[in-house]
């Protein structure tokens, strides 16, 4: 790509994120070409819709989030714990934006179809959530832990915990804590189920 069609592109996915992290209303790809002091046409060259900004936004993010990931030294929950005390840093420091994405197609759908925001995410948990299994003496849950995860740490409850007054350090140990047990309980339920 083209470095000056990067830049755009980089304009794009900022401000987008800024105009949804003060924004109550929808917000439209012409304003947000504009916030980025780009054409209209040049914004529809990059992203076919506000969604797909939305989408390249939150892959930038789950990217953050797996650079992290790979540079930590620990293993197991120690190391599930960093990375998910990081996730809760980035929400926090992206705020808004990081609670407009929702779909009305289920967490692991999109994660087995390869929707790609979500595959940096899923590669920055995926090993610190199967050793945390492992050290707790638990079969591996695959998918399942990365869906336990994502139900515990969706930006907007993350942001609701902050809001009702916990500080960020506490909203990520509590999460963690749960995950652990959600992680222990799901796991206890995988037994030979009744008919």
């Amino acid at each position: 790509m083209r470095s000056d069609t990067e830049r755009n592109r980089r304009h794009l996915i900022k401000a987008a994120a800024r105009l949804f992290e003060n924004s109550p209303t929808p917000v439209s790809l012409a304003e947000i070409a504009k916030h980025a002091e780009v054409s209209t046409a040049t914004a529809y060259r990059h992203f076919s819709s506000v969604e797909e900004v939305l989408h390249a936004f939150r892959a930038q993010v789950g990217s953050e989030l797996k650079d992290f990931s790979a540079r930590q030294t620990t293993r197991g929950m120690a190391k599930l714990e960093a990375v998910s005390r990081h996730w809760v840093s980035l929400v926090l420091e992206h705020g808004g934006a990081m609670a407009q994405m929702r779909s009305h197609r289920g967490y692991l759908e999109r994660l087995r179809e390869g929707t790609g925001y979500l595959t940096p995410q899923a590669e920055a948990l995926a090993e610190p959530l199967r050793q945390t299994t492992e050290e707790l003496g638990l079969e591996d849950l695959g998918d399942e832990a990365l869906y336990l995860w994502n139900a515990l740490f969706d930006p907007r409850d993350i942001l609701d915990l902050i809001k009702s007054g916990r500080t960020e350090g506490e909203a990520a140990g509590r999460l963690v804590a749960a995950l652990r047990g959600a992680l222990i309980g799901w796991a206890a339920a995988e037994g030979p189920q009744a008919d």
